[in-house]
């Protein structure tokens, strides 16, 4: 007997230098959303089949498929994942990790500019458009290498939807703002680490454990660049499956390497 199925998907941290330190940008899930609701997450979402469209391969940078698979520890597509994530970034939070057809990473300075791409946006979530039509019309090309590999986890076997998520750091380029699409997300903001910490656990700001356990990583680093270095260096991620042990007291959520951890790998069946 196989587990629920998985969704294949991707999430990005986007980070900032500030006055104040290193801030990540928190989207606040619609409380209509099918997964987390009402919660404070980074964009991202499913990858589709769409994301590994053989027509993108002319149109990264940095990577191939090839290293993307064997960072990722996949046979192929592994660049999908760059691709998903991207798309998710700017479909949720309008910020477009490309460059533009003079090798520029893209710029919203220009008024006119800004207006096309908020176009472009708007029909990607109304489904009208592809990303891949925007490179073209475009000619962007993906700034694949500008996003770092952070993570992977996978949802727990009990939950009624799960995904198999990789999670990726990315700085926010230059003149470009990031702006909630009222749709998925219906708040945003900028926070370090410890304050978005703190509002959890102070004021009921909604943050999910995934999320959270993702924060107190951000807060080991003092800005962007340290950050990236780092991650870029990381090799052989491991695959982070959390499992919920019941108590007397209720319940609390075990890692792998926690006192109790046990699991015993069986196939998964994913779309």
């Amino acid at each position: 007997m196989t587990n629920p199925r998985l969704d294949y998907a991707a999430t990005v941290m986007l980070l900032r230098n500030s006055t104040r330190g290193m801030e990540v940008l928190l989207l606040e899930r619609s409380g209509k959303s099918e997964s987390f609701a009402g919660a404070f997450v980074f964009p991202g979402g499913k990858v589709d089949l769409q994301d590994a469209h053989p027509d993108y391969a002319a149109l990264y940078a940095g990577h191939t498929d090839e290293d993307a698979s064997r960072i990722l520890s996949v046979p192929r597509y592994g660049l999908a994942y760059w691709t998903g994530a991207i798309r998710e970034c700017f479909e949720e939070a309008g910020i477009l990790l490309a460059y533009d057809r003079h090798g520029e990473l893209v710029s919203f300075r220009d008024a006119a500019v800004k207006q096309r791409f908020a176009e472009y946006r708007a029909g990607l979530n109304q489904g009208t458009l592809k990303l891949l039509d925007i490179c073209r019309d475009e000619q962007l090309t993906l700034a694949t290498e500008q996003i770092a590999y952070f993570s992977h986890w996978v949802t727990p076997v009990a939950a009624p939807r799960r995904f198999d998520t990789r999670f990726f750091v990315c700085r926010v380029p230059d003149h470009q703002e990031a702006l909630i699409d009222n749709r998925e997300a219906v708040s945003q903001c900028w926070l370090t680490p410890t304050e978005a910490l703190r509002k959890a656990d102070e004021e009921n700001m909604q943050i999910f454990f995934p999320t959270r356990k993702h924060i107190e990583a951000l807060a080991e680093y003092d800005d962007t660049e340290s950050l990236l270095r780092e991650a870029l260096k990381k090799t052989d991620i491991p695959r982070i499956l959390p499992l919920r042990q019941d108590t007397p007291d209720g319940f609390r959520i075990l890692l792998p390497g926690d006192d109790g951890y046990e699991y015993r790998e069986v196939a998964e069946t994913h779309y």
